[in-house]
This record gives structure tokens, C-alpha cells and sequence, in this order.
């Protein structure tokens, strides 16, 4: 049992000392002349990490910010911002490959939302800069003098397309709009923005929400109303399970809408004109259906007809606008490759369930209809129903 139990112990001492050596990607890195940082952290995103060594009796801060994973058309940036984790205010040190394939680094400060990405001082001296890139990674070195104030900060940092040595606009991704945090140089310290993860967490939530409602709920409601109405026997189950579907996707599609009001109104200056028009449109189709089935007439009525070509006409514009909406939130946000694949697995599965339904239902109505003609033929030569075969078909 002692045996045991020192075995116990010494696996976990073992895990412990692993995860502990394993938990910093930064550690292991190394420089092409062997350069040697005092501390270093793995930041939260955009497979970048930052090196340095502060210099307390010189008042200089060495640092190394490596963008790994990159190529020789995209730019990269850091900085620090004592305003807080965000664009504006930013004291950046950026680096690109120019057009001679060499890599090139500068300074600029980002006073507004839209910068120009042009060289200019920061509010210390930056003595020493230079850029490096190697095998996809992009690394910036610079000694820079820095007062107190600037020794616990939030730090910011970014990457974005080359176009004939001209820096684009960053995309607007969950990783790039979560590009932010706090460091501090004494300590050691570093972690991401809490303003960041809440907003990548309302950036998810926004997406599940809408996924749910728009892209699975309501065409399921749509398959239940088409398909199921056919059989006597589900009547009227087929409505109010229609009902169901159709409300609670409409619930949960409030509360996606509801949240990316809240992330437009959290990111000023960040605008994704498509997929903010296409909800508001679906928001208010969605809102006429609803307020349509208070104004449903009843079967006989002599404005059903024109109801139900509204009725129909406005849920499939509704369902069409809401994959291509699904769609355009996915080349927003991002995400690993699988969730995207996951939906169009669900679309096809759908597509499929509706097709197989949709011959079923012909079957049945056109069997239907076949059985009526057998009970009640049309009458030939004016023989009421009777053929000349003298007996009823």
C-alpha cells in the first residue's frame, strides 16, 4: 500500500513538473543570436507572445514580440496603452516586409479609430528597432525608455494584410478583437483584457443564439408545417408544434438580436454592414410573422388564400435570409473550421429530411386523390359515374 501510494505521489509530482515546463510556449523559443529575455508570456491570441527584460537603473525595457504563423503579406503590430486595452491611444511598434523582401519595423501612434499606419514618435523614446522575419514569423526587437506610469499598462497588439507595401485594416475576427491585455513589467505579470472575453463571449453567445433560432428552429417548423398537415391524423398537432418551433425560434432570435445590438454599441467604429442589415431585416419579417397569426382567417374565409401566399412567401425569405446571415456571422467571427461544418452538416441533414418528405407527401396526396377518381369517377357519355362498363369503376 506505501508502495502505492509513493507511485500516486510521484506521478503527480511528475504531471505537475510537466505541465508547469510545458505551460509557457515562450520558454522554449529561441533567437537567431541567442538572445536572452528575463520574462516572457503566451498571449491569449493571434499565436503571439512578448519577451523582455526591464532595465530599472537605466529606465529601458528590452523587448521581442513574436508573431508566429504569418506570412510575408501580412504586417504586425504591439504596443502599450495606458488608456486601457483598446486601439485608441496605442504607442505601436509595427513591422512589415517591404517590397525588397526585407523586413521593415516603425513606430506609430494610433490617435483614431481609422489610422493611417504611418511612421510618427510615440510618447517615449524607442532608441532601438528592428524587425525580423523567418520561417512565417514575424519578430520585433526594441529597446525602449519608459517612466513608471508605463511599468503596469495594457498592451495591445494586432496583425493585418500587406497590399503593394500599403498596411490594410485588420479583420475583424473573435481573435483580433480580443488582441488586448495588461502587463506588468516588474512582476511579470500578463494576462487578457476582461473586456476582451466578455465581448468574445457575447460574440458566441450571438452566434449560438442566432444559429439556433434562425438556422435550425424555423426551417424546422417550416418541415413540420408542409409535411405534417398532410395526415388527418396530426391535425391540429402539426400547428401548434409549427407554433412551437416558429415562436420559440423567434424568442431566442430576440435574444441573439438583443446581444449584437449590444456588441455594435460595446465596439464603436466596427461596423459589418451586410450582416447588420440582414438582421434587421430578419428581425422585422420575423416580427411580421408573428403578429401575422393574430390576423390568420379562418379556412373558409375568402382572404386565406392571400394569407397563406403572404404567410409562405415572407417564412421562406425569412429561413433563406437567415443561412445566408449564419454564413456571413461565420466569416466574422471565425471559429475552428468544425463549427461551420457541424451547420452545413445540419443544413444537408434538413435538406435531406425535407426532400425525403416532400416525394412521401406527394405520394400520399396524389394516392389520395387517385381514390377519390376510383369512388367517384367522371361520368362518360352522361352516365353519372358508370363506364360502359355498366358497373361503377
Amino acid at each position: 500500500m506505501d508502495t502505492t501510494w509513493k507511485l500516486v505521489m510521484l506521478s503527480c509530482l511528475l504531471l505537475s513538473f510537466f505541465a508547469s515546463s510545458s505551460a509557457q510556449t515562450c520558454r522554449g523559443q529561441r533567437f537567431f543570436d541567442n538572445r536572452q529575455y528575463a520574462s516572457c508570456t503566451d498571449l491569449p491570441a493571434l499565436n503571439c507572445y512578448l519577451h523582455w527584460t526591464y532595465d530599472q537603473a537605466a529606465g529601458t525595457l528590452d523587448v521581442a514580440f513574436r508573431h508566429t504563423g504569418t506570412t510575408d503579406s501580412r504586417w504586425s503590430a504591439w504596443g502599450l496603452n495606458p488608456s486601457g486595452a483598446r486601439m485608441q491611444g496605442t504607442q505601436a511598434l509595427v513591422a512589415f516586409v517591404n517590397s525588397s523582401g526585407v523586413a521593415q519595423a516603425f513606430t506609430t501612434s494610433i490617435d483614431t479609430m481609422s489610422p493611417s499606419m504611418q511612421s510618427s514618435p510615440l510618447r517615449f523614446e524607442v532608441p532601438s528597432l528592428s524587425a525580423r522575419f523567418d520561417n512565417n514569423e514575424m519578430t520585433i526587437f526594441a529597446v525602449m525608455r519608459i517612466s513608471d506610469t508605463w511599468l503596469s499598462t495594457s498592451q495591445v497588439w494586432q496583425e493585418g494584410p500587406v497590399s503593394n507595401g500599403q498596411l490594410g485594416v485588420h479583420p475583424f475576427t473573435a481573435a483580433n478583437l480580443g488582441s488586448a491585455g495588461s502587463v506588468n513589467f516588474l512582476t511579470g505579470q500578463s494576462g487578457g483584457s476582461s473586456s476582451a472575453g466578455s465581448r468574445a463571449r457575447r460574440r458566441n453567445v450571438h452566434g449560438v443564439l442566432n444559429t439556433v433560432s434562425w438556422g435550425i428552429l424555423m426551417p424546422l417548423g417550416a418541415i413540420t408545417a408542409r409535411y405534417m398537415k398532410v395526415f388527418k391524423s396530426a391535425d391540429p398537432a402539426w400547428f401548434y408544434l409549427h407554433v412551437a418551433c416558429q415562436t420559440s425560434a423567434y424568442a431566442v432570435g430576440v435574444a441573439g438580436w438583443a446581444t449584437g445590438i449590444r456588441l455594435g454599441s460595446d465596439s464603436p467604429g466596427v461596423t459589418h454592414n451586410p450582416h447588420r442589415n440582414i438582421g434587421i431585416a430578419l428581425f422585422c419579417l420575423a416580427t411580421l410573422q408573428v403578429f401575422a397569426l393574430l390576423l390568420r382567417p379562418n379556412k373558409d374565409h375568402k382572404y386565406r388564400l392571400y394569407w397563406n401566399i403572404y404567410h409562405h412567401s415572407v417564412g421562406y425569405t425569412v429561413i433563406i435570409l437567415s443561412i445566408i446571415n449564419i454564413f456571413e456571422g461565420f466569416d466574422i467571427l471565425q471559429p475552428e473550421d468544425h463549427w461551420e461544418r457541424i451547420f452545413i452538416g445540419i443544413l444537408i441533414f434538413l435538406g435531406v429530411v425535407a426532400t425525403l418528405l416532400e416525394a412521401f407527401t406527394w405520394y400520399v396526396v396524389l394516392r389520395r386523390k387517385k381514390k377519390r377518381s376510383d369512388k367517384h369517377p367522371h361520368s362518360i357519355n352522361g352516365a353519372n359515374g358508370y363506364g360502359d362498363r355498366g358497373q361503377q369503376v
